[in-house]
């Protein structure tokens, strides 16, 4: 299947002609507007500071329902210690920043590049992105970020610089979405630990589905407390 080029216009391909990897286009920008577009279609950008703009839909997707949250005995009892303070929209500039710069100092290639970020923090002062903060001895030590829209929220990138940090917001967070009765957290691609905390891989139709009935519930734009 072909990768579809981008122009100006704000459209993207149906996601059914994505390639089989996942990739649907390439190019455009990452205006507040494109990227909101992309979220409520089932779409997401991804790339490495020296691509291009890369667009996905990858089929399956790997979702969380709130209500099917699992947590690990040992877990459970960290975050009965409450060695770690947890915050959210406290300190998104940072979070997002600190996504990036934990992977380069371990080597690792990151895409929260310097454009996304703006980006991002755009979308936080319209009241679209939203972060999360693990704090301890005033320190932040772990966060993650993402992208609410509707009843879903979209899972960007987290970060942890202390054993568990990052877990510890994630359950917190995921607990703070049921009592808002979110339908899912869309974390787009799979790794062991979003399986270990009960995400699981559906079809992209039934993602779709799902977010259809998630987007007629108005976005919430509004700094998140808990």
């Amino acid at each position: 299947m072909p990768v579809f080029l981008l122009s100006d216009q704000l459209v993207f391909p149906p996601v059914h002609l994505a390639h089989t990897s996942g990739l649907l286009a390439i190019g455009g920008d990452l205006s507040a507007k494109r990227l909101l577009l992309a979220y409520k279609l089932g779409i997401f950008p991804w790339f490495s500071g020296e691509e291009p703009i890369l667009w996905w839909s990858p089929d399956p997707r790997l979702v969380l329902h709130p209500g099917e949250l699992k947590v690990s005995k040992s877990l459970k009892k960290i975050i009965k210690k409450n060695i770690i303070h947890v915050t959210m929209d406290s300190a998104f500039n940072r979070v997002i920043a600190s996504c990036a710069q934990v992977r380069l100092q371990k080597n690792e290639g990151t895409w929260v590049g310097k454009n996304m970020i703006t980006a991002y923090c755009k979308l936080h002062d319209l009241g679209y992105a939203h972060s999360v903060e693990a704090w301890s001895e005033g320190e932040l030590v772990g966060g993650l970020y993402g992208v609410s829209l509707g009843k879903c929220f979209f899972g960007e990138s987290m970060f942890t610089r202390k054993n568990n940090a990052s877990k510890v917001a994630f359950v917190k967070f995921v607990e703070y979405l049921k009592a808002l009765s979110f339908d899912m957290i869309d974390c787009q691609v799979t790794t062991d630990l979003l399986i270990s905390f009960g995400a699981k891989e559906i079809p992209r139709k039934q993602f779709l589905k799902q977010l259809e009935k998630s987007l007629k519930v108005p976005t919430a734009k509004r700094k998140w407390v808990f």
